[in-house]
């Protein structure tokens, strides 16, 4: 009989995969992956504000990758650099204030490893219920936004000669890919949430036919990875967090093999 802590973890990791299926397909139709890094690289300077500040961790998450997003957004206008070096910058600067500011709070307890590569093996019932009830909400938005992101994500023009407002479809979509960030960061950590939300959706791109075939497909992959990893954790006692990762890793190169030997 499995224990409690492994049963939440099965059920926040399940939680987790059912959002950066269809999530994580947006990011590679819009070529967003080292974007989605730098969100991700920012967490950690959320969770030293946090605990600088006494404050929920999931929402200093939150409200610091929206702020790093708008950051960038205003270092487009007023700096003539490209978009993969303001987000070279922003990345590396957040993660590296991230670790000063946790080294210098000598009077907190702070499991750093947890932090960088995810410790799902220890969330708890808290935990699960706010992953739930974030990845449901973010869910529900991109069932209600999925044409104007879709079609945002296609052509800007084409967009806004619709009516379908390009520009407030990609400030929700930042809020979600924020959000997204805050609850899955104990699953896996700040190092290895980019490659949660790439590697599935980049496996159901080699099996689907439509973008919400696609979606399905991804979080398919998605829930998958979060059994290998976990039971290989379980089994061999490897680290949960990586270990969900390479799950997700193996199950992308058996789909390029498949498209290798069985497209013809």
């Amino acid at each position: 009989m499995l224990d409690d802590f492994f049963i939440r973890s099965i059920i926040g990791g399940i939680g987790v995969a059912m959002v950066v299926g269809p999530l994580g397909c947006f990011v590679i139709w819009r070529r967003l992956s080292y974007f989605g890094d730098t969100l991700s690289h920012s967490a950690l300077l959320g969770v030293a504000l946090a605990l600088l500040l006494q404050i929920n961790i999931t929402l200093s998450i939150f409200i610091t990758s929206i702020l790093v997003a708008t950051a960038l957004l205003l270092l487009q206008r007023a700096q003539k650099l490209s978009s993969d070096t303001l987000l070279g910058l922003l990345a590396h600067s957040s993660i590296a204030l991230g670790l000063i500011a946790l080294s210098f709070m000598t009077w907190v307890r702070v499991d750093l490893m947890g932090f960088l590569f995810g410790d799902i093996l220890s969330i708890t019932k808290t935990d699960v219920f706010v992953i739930w009830i974030g990845g449901l909400i973010i869910l529900c938005l991109l069932i209600l936004m999925w044409k104007p992101l879709f079609a945002a994500t296609v052509s800007v023009e084409i967009s806004e000669a619709e009516g379908l407002f390009p520009h407030i479809s990609n400030f929700i979509f930042t809020v979600m890919l924020a959000l997204v960030i805050a609850i899955s960061m104990k699953i896996v950590g700040v190092m290895l949430l980019t490659a949660l939300l790439i590697i599935p959706a980049a496996s159901a791109r080699n099996f689907s036919t439509s973008p919400e075939q696609m979606a399905v497909i991804a979080t398919f992959f998605g829930i998958c990875s979060v059994f290998i990893g976990l039971y290989s954790s379980l089994n061999f006692d490897f680290p949960a967090g990586p270990s969900i990762i390479v799950g997700s890793l193996l199950l992308f190169l058996i789909t390029i093999l498949k498209n290798l030997f069985f497209s013809r």
